[in-house]
């Protein structure tokens, strides 16, 4: 619920009366919200919504648009944003799961080690210089973005590596160090996730994006249980791109079920690319 509030003012000079008005946010003190931050908030949300939805990423454009919030704290930004994906990410795996029947006895197991993982990533992150990693993640992605480029078939068709245990054993461990990478740094999950499950495993990349929607689901609700003691978290703003990012969830997940897996791998070179311009940029800034 947002509260309006207009101060008045008055001019001794000429008599005129001037007006302020602001937005009031319950559970943010020290924010200025203002409507028009409310209504780039809503935007990025459904962009990001749509984004995630598709091949992961959204964090490039939500986490920034958090950031632009006046007073608030990058633990706070972060923390906010995880409300709004578990919100988008709920539903685009919900969609995935009627529309493509991933397979979940490859879903849960990852999750449950990327959870885990996760968690631990988290822990460790106060210990490590998370920085450190980023020119090497930079270097990863770029790979990433080349080999996918040379291999014009690469997720076009499923061809599963393994199967039985040995497939379920590879999709746990990539699902623990995909995790650990979450917790401790994060941008790129969704995309490195992707990869695992289609160079890796052998999915093509419509199914491979909604197993990847069932595993970050698990690790965002875990890095949020970390979040919510801390009291970081500005719940109305996160519901505010929540309920945004859930409709572009909605149409993003329709959108590459109707045009299968080579709309998704188009989607997944782009995010890459803006992945490696992103943290290229950090790397030559910092």
């Amino acid at each position: 619920m947002f509260l309006v509030a207009t101060a008045w003012k008055q001019d001794r000079g000429d008599g005129t009366v001037m007006v302020a008005t602001e937005v009031l946010v319950p559970g943010s003190a020290g924010l200025e919200i203002t409507v028009v931050t409310v209504v780039l908030l809503a935007v990025a949300g459904f962009a990001a919504g749509w984004v995630d939805a598709v091949v992961g990423g959204g964090g490039l454009i939500q986490l920034p648009a958090l950031l632009l919030v006046p007073g608030i704290s990058p633990v706070q930004a972060l923390a906010t944003n995880k409300v709004g994906s578990i919100m988008g990410t709920t539903v685009s795996a919900t969609t995935y799961y009627r529309a493509v029947h991933p397979d979940m006895r490859t879903a849960l197991p990852m999750a449950l080690t990327a959870l885990i993982a996760a968690i631990g990533g988290a822990r460790t992150a106060v210990l490590l210089p998370a920085d450190a990693l980023k020119p090497i993640v930079v270097v990863v992605l770029i790979g990433v973005a080349v080999y996918t480029m040379i291999r014009p078939q690469l997720g076009a068709y499923d061809n599963l590596r393994w199967s039985g245990h040995r497939h379920t054993v590879t999709a746990m461990l990539w699902g623990m160090v995909i995790g650990f990478y979450d917790g401790i740094l994060g941008p790129g999950t969704g995309s490195f996730l992707v990869i695992a499950l289609v160079a890796g495993l052998g999915y093509s990349f419509l199914p491979a994006t909604a197993i990847t929607k069932i595993v970050n689901l698990a690790t965002n609700a875990g890095a949020l249980m970390l979040f919510i003691p801390t009291g970081a978290v500005v719940w109305t703003l996160g519901l505010v791109i929540g309920v945004t990012n859930i409709c572009g969830a909605y149409v993003g997940a329709r959108m590459a079920v109707a045009r299968g897996s080579r709309f998704v791998r188009i989607a997944f070179l782009c995010v890459v690319g803006a992945l490696i311009l992103t943290l290229g940029w950090d790397v030559l800034t910092e």
